[in-house]
Formats: structure tokens, C-alpha cells, sequence
């Protein structure tokens, strides 16, 4: 029995790598380089190099770039494990310096996240804990985004040695893991360093699919009598996938090809477990699993022969996939065997098994396979490469759905109809949309980013494109997402406008935008583009010269519908209302006997008038300005003064308001010092007119 983990072999970040070079290799655009080898598998390096693809380390960039020209262009790949910051960010300048000259990122999405948390969780006086192999290329590009002391080990009985002389900083410790490395030996460190500082801050980063490979190949080598682990032997996640599993099965093997497993001794009745790392591509599994069957087969030629039966049933089957043939351009259809978070196994019926990677199912990023396609299920595609040695055919379903959409968008263009699709990718000068699986330009100006906004917002939105030009013989097209949003934004505006009018009525409560101002009153936007018009006489209780003494363009104003014509779709609109009405705010506010403070408005022979509120004024009679006579009341009051007043009547049917100044008054003492100062002018006036003074001062107040 042999049995494959389901989590063998690629993962999304090796794929997407390996695609992104065969995209390259395939559009033949130019020489193409990789910093560094793009994933650790020999055979995988070699293909890439027969194609061409050269491997360069930082100190080629630059006479590399200065080869770069119209007819001879070059691309930079950035490997999976990521790369220093210093040169990602230098490859990105030279990258905007050269239109010749091209970089592009391929460091696996859960590496990138491991230097974000790094770059913001870092500090210049604080420590980071790098659990990971210090010489491997993810560790170097980790390092290089630390601010501070960091410290980088693999062996968690050495990490207490390396951190004993290292206090504990003000900010606390970070530490992240190498996104390959042993979980069992990650949980380690972390009660190593929780032992050590009392705030740590850990970051669980090993890879999601580096985990479950991991625990499944622990399963695996347990049930199993024989454990072969495939992939490269300078590869970290491969060599921590044979430690797990030469620590539960005795008889484990590292190799990168079929042809090592010949020294392998099994039989029928051997349990075969095979795992692969994350560099290992779907065809030396493949090999692998064929070299293995054949030993089980060779096995059981030799200890029994088969019967008749069965020898005419392979027979028959070995007939039938001779007649069976593949060959690349065929449009094949089959079933689906197997599905993974990269790829998807087809059943073809033929001697080949098919192989969808990722990138040839679909051009949206974060689509989950298995939530599109189920066991099963028929898939048809175009065979890219098929290899009968290798027993595998590499299919594209993204291509075959791009050929027969190209129809549908021909049609569309034709037409002028709006089609739905989806902004995939940000490209110089605009963006790329999929248009069922058809890639359209968008420019940016057609985008619906405004100018100098990010276009990246854009990406995963799904909306209507108008097709702008079609190129046959290219086989390109620009698209437009701004004419159908503005067609959208026109027609939501007229049925938003069309219910406006439906429901407005008499009495309606509005809060409005005021649009503009005009001599005979004020326009309010009252929403769905319609306005109604407030006029001057309706904008307030008092007479007003201007409506912008009461309102300013751009004020929020609650406002009501007096009268509506819906056949002329106009709108008379008042502002002015019972609440506001400032007789009913001075009724509700103040009372008779009340002492408040008025403002002098107005100056009559009569008395005077003070402004209680905008729009109520009180009369002061002239005979309330003072205590003493008044001859006339400017010699009291002027105008624009301030003074404290009562409130002495209020005739509420009149709407009238009395005011005194003179009950705030009080009367003034008659002076008694002129006695005192002429004792020697009546000397016996003590004597006989001891009253004499009490008698006096009525008639002293009355002459005053």
C-alpha cells in the first residue's frame, strides 16, 4: 500500500513563483534572472536553466541593469524566500529609473507578513527573537527589517545561552519563527523565552501549510513501514519533514528524484508513506509514487503470479491507454481526483495524470479551490505541457476559459453592452481587470480612482466594465469601469429622484443643503438632486434686506414644504416656524416682574425701546427712565446701550411689552451735613425747635 500526504509537494508560495518564471519563459520577452535560486529543488533549478532562466546574486544587479535596454530587457525575480530590504528597495528604484529594466516580487505572502510584523512591532532599544537557520535567505531578509538587537538561533537549547546577558529591554521582547521550521522545537523557545522576560510578545509564523504538513507527516510515518521524504536536501522545510519522520519511522528516506528510491526494498505487503516539501514539484511525486507501485508490482511477478483474469483486464487497460494519446494543445476534459489550497489532480483517462496549478485555474487572488470545486467535478482545459516520462501533463483552464470568453467579450464590445468582471492587478498607467477570465487594460483615467488616488483600493472589486477597443490580432483589450459607474450613478440619481417626487407632500420635514443664494430667497438641495425655494419672506420673523442675513450657501437648514406642483417640480419652502417665532420664545422665557437687560434700539419723546430678543422690543415710557423728571429721554439713554430693566406689563394679545428702569431705582437719602456745618449761624435753634430739621427734609427732597 502506498499512501501520499494530501499536503504534498508545492505550496501556494512555491507555485506562485514557478508560475510567475513560466509566464516569463512563455512570453519570451526579454532575458530573466532570480536572486538567488527561486526555490531549493535541483531539478526545478535545472528546467529553469535550460529555459534560459539565470541565477544572480545582489552584487550582479547592477551591471545587469546597465545592459538593460528597448531590445534587449531584463527581469529580476525576487525568490520566495524574500530578500534583504536594502535590495528589494534598490531593485524597485532601479525599477522606476529603467522601462527596461524590471523587478518583480515573488516572496511568499506569509514571509512578507513575518517582515511586516518585524518592521512594526521593532524597536531601536528593544530585542527580536528570530527562531530559524541564521545563513538561510528568508532569516537574512527577516534580520534585515530589525531595529534593535536581534538574535537568531534554530536550536532551542542554545537560545538561553544566547539571550542569559541580554536584560530585559523597556518595551519588552518580540520573536517570530522562520515560516519552515520545526513546530514542536517553536513551542520550545516560546516557554524559553516566557521563562526569561515577563513581556513577550510572540508571533506565531510558521506557515499554515508547513504546520499541517508537518503534523500530517507525523501521522503518516507512524502507520506506515517505510517513510520516503522528496525534495531538496539544502532545503530547510524537506530536512524538518525528515526529522519528524525519522523520529517515528526507522526506515526513512530523503531524496530529490525516482531514480534514488531504487535501493528502497519493499513488497505487497510494505506500507509506503510519501510527503514531499514545499519545493517539490507534482511530477517527481508522481515519479516517485510510479517507482514505488513498480517495486510492489516487481514484488508480486516474483512471490505469485497473477491469474488469467487479471492478466486480461491490464492487458485490456494497457491497450486501452495506448490508443489513448495526449499532446500538447489538446483540449482535454476529466475528473477531478484531488484537490489542495495550490493545485487540482484531473483523471484524464489516459496513460498522464493532469495537473491544474493555481495560477492556470484562475487570475483571482484568495479564490480557495476547494470552495469552487468539488471531487468529482468535470474540469476542461488546454494540455501545456504534456510529458509521458513523467507521466504528467501540465493543463491550463484559465487559457481554455480565456479562449472561449474572448468570443463573449467581442460580442459585448460590438454591442456596447456593459459586462461584469473584476480588478485583478495594478499595472503602470491603469489597472487589470478579469472579464470572465479574459484580461482587459483599464487606464487609469477609466478606473473610478480619482486622480492621485491609490488604485490598489481597486483590487477583488467586482463591477461593470464597457468595452473600448478590441485587438484581434493581439488579442488585448482596454476596458472602461467609469463610463458604466457613471451610467449607474446617472440612472440611481433618476429613480432616486423619480420616488422623491412620488412621496414629497404638503407639510413634508426636510434638512437641506442651501445651494445658492438669490435677492427673493434661498435654494435648498433637499436631497436627490432636488431643490426647493425658501423665500425671503419666509426665511424669518423680522424684516431682513438680504437672505444672507439669516442663511450662508452650504448651511444645513431644516426646512418644510408649504405647497408642492409636481408637474412643474416645483417646491415653496418655509423656514420660519411657530417655534422660532421669537413672541413665542420671549412668552415661553420670560415673565412680568422678570429684571433682564435690553439693548437700546429705538428713541421717541414718548421713552425709548430696548431689544429683549431679535424681533421683541419693550417700551421704557419716559416716565420710567429715571426717578427725576425727564425732558427728554436721550439725556437718559443713547442708542446701542446696554441696561437693566424690569419687566413691568405684558399685554399678551397686543403682543406689547412694558419696561422701567426707574423700579430698579432706588430713592436717594436727603443729606444731612449742611446742619452740621452752621451751628454758629442758630445757636438756639437746638433749644427751641428740637424738630426743626426732621420738618425740613421733606420739603429739602421735594425742591430737589
Amino acid at each position: 500500500m502506498i499512501k501520499v500526504a494530501e499536503h504534498s509537494g508545492f505550496c501556494f508560495g512555491v507555485s506562485r513563483a514557478v508560475s510567475a518564471i513560466d509566464a516569463l519563459i512563455e512570453k519570451n520577452e526579454g532575458r530573466i534572472y532570480t536572486l538567488g535560486s527561486i526555490i531549493h529543488n535541483p531539478s526545478v533549478t535545472e528546467r529553469l536553466k535550460k529555459a534560459g532562466v539565470r541565477i544572480i546574486g545582489s552584487a550582479d544587479i547592477d551591471p545587469i541593469y546597465e545592459t538593460a535596454k528597448e531590445n534587449d530587457p531584463v527581469t529580476v525575480v525576487i525568490r520566495t524566500h524574500g530578500a534583504e530590504k536594502s535590495i528589494i528597495e534598490k531593485l524597485e528604484e532601479l525599477s522606476g529609473k529603467n522601462p527596461y529594466f524590471k523587478a518583480i516580487d515573488c516572496t511568499c505572502p506569509f514571509v512578507c507578513k513575518i517582515h511586516d510584523i518585524v518592521k512594526d512591532n521593532s524597536e531601536e532599544n528593544g530585542l527580536t527573537v528570530i527562531f530559524g537557520t541564521e545563513d538561510h535567505p528568508e532569516v537574512v531578509g527577516i534580520k534585515s527589517y530589525v531595529r534593535g538587537t536581534a538574535v537568531v538561533t534554530d536550536d532551542p537549547e542554545k537560545l538561553e545561552a544566547k539571550l542569559q546577558n541580554i536584560p530585559e529591554p523597556e518595551n519588552g521582547v518580540i520573536a517570530v519563527s522562520q515560516t519552515t521550521q520545526n513546530q514542536s522545537k517553536w513551542k520550545l523557545c516560546q516557554k524559553i523565552l516566557k521563562k526569561l522576560y515577563t513581556r513577550t510578545r510572540i508571533f506565531d509564523t510558521i506557515c499554515s501549510v508547513t504546520e499541517k504538513r508537518q503534523e500530517e507527516t507525523a501521522r503518516l510515518a507512524a502507520d506506515v513501514d517505510v517513510m520516503i521524504v522528496i525534495g531538496g536536501k539544502n532545503s530547510s522545510n524537506t530536512n524538518k519533514l525528515f526529522d519528524i519522520s525519522k523520529a517515528l519511522c526507522e526506515r526513512t528516506y530523503l531524496v530529490e528524484t525516482s531514480d534514488e528510491c531504487g535501493a528502497i526494498r519493499i513488497d505487497k505487503k510494505t506500507k509506503v508513506g510519501i510527503t514531499a516539501g514545499a519545493s517539490t514539484p507534482d511530477s517527481i511525486i508522481e515519479e516517485v509514487k510510479t517507482k514505488m507501485s513498480e517495486e510492489i508490482k516487481d514484488t508480486e511477478v516474483m512471490t505469485g503470479a497473477p491469474d488469467q483474469k487479471e492478466v486480461e483486464e491490464s492487458f485490456e487497460k494497457m491497450l486501452d491507454e495506448t490508443f489513448k494519446t495526449l499532446n500538447t494543445g489538446d483540449v482535454v476534459t476529466g475528473t477531478i481526483t484531488q484537490i489542495s489550497p495550490t493545485e487540482i489532480k484531473v483523471d484524464l483517462g489516459t496513460k498522464v495524470t493532469g495537473i491544474l496549478s493555481y495560477d492556470d485555474i484562475t487570475d483571482e487572488p484568495g479564490v480557495k479551490l476547494d470552495e469552487v470545486f468539488k471531487l468529482g467535478d468535470q474540469v476542461t482545459a488546454y494540455a501545456v505541457r504534456v510529458s509521458d516520462v513523467d507521466g504528467v501533463a501540465t493543463l491550463s483552464k484559465r487559457k481554455y476559459d480565456a479562449k472561449n470568453n474572448w468570443q463573449k467579450a467581442v460580442a459585448a464590445y460590438e454591442s456596447g453592452e456593459f459586462v461584469e468582471g473584476k480588478f485583478i492587478e495594478v499595472v503602470r498607467g491603469g489597472a487589470i481587470c478579469s472579464i470572465s477570465g479574459v484580461r482587459a487594460f483599464v487606464p487609469a483615467s477609466h478606473t473610478t480612482v480619482e486622480e492621485g488616488g491609490d488604485m490598489n483600493a481597486l483590487i477583488g472589486q467586482k463591477m461593470l466594465f464597457k468595452i473600448l477597443e478590441v485587438d484581434p490580432a493581439r488579442k488585448r483589450i482596454k476596458a472602461s469601469a467609469r463610463i458604466p459607474a457613471r451610467a449607474a450613478a446617472r440612472a440611481e440619481r433618476k429613480a432616486a429622484e423619480a420616488k422623491f417626487w412620488e412621496e414629497i407632500e404638503e407639510g413634508f420635514t426636510y434638512e437641506g443643503i442651501v445651494r445658492s443664494i438669490q435677492p427673493y430667497g434661498a435654494f435648498v438641495e433637499l436631497g436627490a438632486g432636488v431643490d426647493g425655494m425658501v423665500h425671503t419672506t419666509d426665511l424669518s420673523w423680522r424684516h431682513i434686506s438680504s437672505p444672507a442675513d439669516v442663511v450662508s450657501v452650504g448651511d444645513k437648514i431644516k426646512v418644510f414644504v408649504k405647497s408642492v406642483d409636481k408637474e412643474k417640480k416645483r417646491i415653496s419652502l418655509g423656514y420660519r416656524t411657530e417655534e422660532t417665532n421669537p413672541w413665542t420664545m420671549f412668552v415661553s422665557q420670560y415673565h412680568e416682574g422678570d429684571v433682564i437687560t435690553v439693548k437700546i434700539v429705538g428713541i421717541t419723546p414718548f421713552g425709548a425701546f430696548g431689544e429683549i430678543l431679535p424681533g421683541v422690543d419693550g417700551l421704557i415710557h419716559i416716565s420710567q427712565l429715571s426717578l427725576k423728571r425727564v425732558e427728554k429721554p436721550e439725556d437718559v439713554v443713547s442708542m446701542g446701550e446696554e441696561k437693566e430693566v424690569k419687566i413691568t406689563g405684558i399685554d399678551y394679545d397686543k403682543k406689547k411689552v412694558n419696561l422701567s428702569i426707574r423700579e430698579l431705582l432706588e430713592p436717594e437719602p436727603v443729606a444731612e451735613e449742611p446742619a452740621e456745618e452752621q451751628p454758629a449761624e442758630e445757636p438756639e435753634a437746638p433749644a427751641e425747635q428740637p424738630e426743626a430739621p426732621a420738618e425740613e427734609k421733606p420739603e429739602t427732597a421735594d425742591e430737589e
